[in-house]
């Protein structure tokens, strides 16, 4: 089956298996890995991406479904070099630790901060319950959500 999807502003066409998931396209056919593989069962949240810029997991998605959207994983929100204002709040703020929930802990804070750019503690913790992290305690992942919220209201 052919698909055509935007990735990170980036045109890709390619004939896939009409069963092959959107994590797979993303990494096995467009070589973006940061977007990881963690459970195959929505549990994990490792696989988060934005679809039209929806956070979904990508593991539930098909390669088909995504046809003719556009796609963004967190290799594409850094421009012309700088950080994302959440990827540089990760940073500053050690939002993580072995790195492998990050890219889709990333990618649902900025779908968090899109629809609410100004959230509580609880409604940060509330909206990564998707997401889940095994090394930080969260602690630190929820300080990075503020933080960038935070900078959203000083370059707003």
């Amino acid at each position: 089956m052919k698909v055509d999807l935007t990735v990170n502003g980036k045109d890709i066409s390619a004939d896939v298996e009409d069963r092959m998931l959107l994590v797979h396209f993303l990494r096995d056919v467009a070589d973006l890995t940061a977007t990881n593989v963690g459970c195959d069962t929505t549990s994990c949240g490792a696989c988060t991406v934005l679809l039209d810029g929806e956070s979904v997991k990508s593991c539930t998605v098909l390669a088909a479904q995504a046809s003719g959207h556009e796609i963004t994983t967190v290799e594409g929100l850094a421009t012309n070099g700088e950080m994302h204002p959440v990827q540089r709040a990760f940073h500053q703020e050690h939002g993580l630790q072995c790195g492998f929930c990050t890219p889709g802990m990333v990618m649902a804070i900025v779908s968090l901060l899109k629809e609410n750019p100004d959230p509580s503690e609880q409604q940060v913790r509330q909206g990564l319950e998707g997401n889940l992290c095994r090394c930080t305690g969260y602690h630190n992942i929820v300080r990075a959500a503020l933080a960038a919220a935070d900078e959203g209201k000083v370059s707003a």
